[in-house]
């Protein structure tokens, strides 16, 4: 996750869908396999290397992290948020939760030290007899273990949009969210059709004596193609860090944004 140094007046007008390639800007993901079999705990092994095929190993902390991985299902199924840990040798390790066969997208969310952040993908391919989930339909609401949140906000492709999720509990509004690698909330938005990820925008900070600490937290986000999109929202409450999500619908209102166009990189 990129450190957001944005506010509501500050929003890029353009926003790169990432995630899409295993190389980009001289620096590879490589995965030590691409084979895994069905499990809770599947140990995962990874380096990005540099255009020499050196390991990098010094990295610059984005939201008190070194490294943000992103693993979900090829069907949007089974969404996973986690943070390996670095060896000596310049290789992560985590452990990752593959509940069912089928294709997992695995992305490394990451800043070179001295550089600019970098999203790289791949694929992993889980052995068993594949039954994909459909999408869920678009809903304003969802629930997890007892909370409801709510999203307010519409989509139009190429425009920026002010998606607000608000987060109550006991039909009470939740006004003491806990800060989670430097936020309120963290989203995730992948594009539906082919699993683009896209960087998503908080609005303010905890502490800056400004952001409440909800029931609301706001995001700033540019849909590049009218699509549908799947939306994981992780909040802390009580301790626990839980992950809402949503299937949001970008409607074709206006040009497509290139997906090649500048912007500050950020969650």
């Amino acid at each position: 996750m990129k450190n957001p140094t944005q506010t509501a007046t500050e929003v890029p007008s353009t926003q790169p869908l990432e995630g899409k390639m295993f190389s980009e800007n001289g620096y590879t993901l490589e995965l030590a396999t691409s084979e895994a079999a069905v499990g809770s705990r599947v140990p995962l092994q990874f380096r990005i290397v540099d255009a020499t095929g050196s390991p990098l190993i010094r990295y610059t902390d984005t939201h008190d992290k070194q490294l943000h991985l992103i693993v979900v299902g090829r069907d949007l199924t089974g969404f996973q948020h986690v943070h390996p840990e670095l060896d000596a040798s310049g290789t992560w390790h985590v452990s990752v939760d593959f509940a069912h066969a089928g294709e997992y997208r695995v992305f490394a969310d990451f800043t070179p030290d001295g550089g600019d952040g970098i999203t790289l993908s791949a694929d992993v391919h889980v052995s068993g007899a594949y039954d994909p989930r459909p999408l869920p339909a678009a809903a304003a609401t969802t629930t997890v273990d007892g909370y409801i949140v709510s999203l307010d906000g519409a989509a139009h492709a190429g425009q920026t949009s002010k998606l607000t999720l608000s987060v109550s509990r006991g039909g009470h509004p939740v006004t003491d969210l806990q800060p989670y690698l430097a936020a309120y909330g963290h989203l995730v938005a992948l594009r539906a059709s082919d699993l683009a990820y896209l960087h998503v925008h908080p609005d303010g900070h905890p502490g800056d004596g400004v952001t409440p600490a909800g029931p609301a937290i706001t995001f700033y986000a540019t849909m590049p193609s009218a699509d549908d999109y799947r939306l994981f929202l992780d909040f802390k409450h009580d301790g626990v860090v839980r992950t809402a999500e949503f299937t949001l619908t970008a409607d074709n209102a206006t040009a497509p944004v290139s997906e090649h166009a500048h912007a500050h990189h950020g969650h």
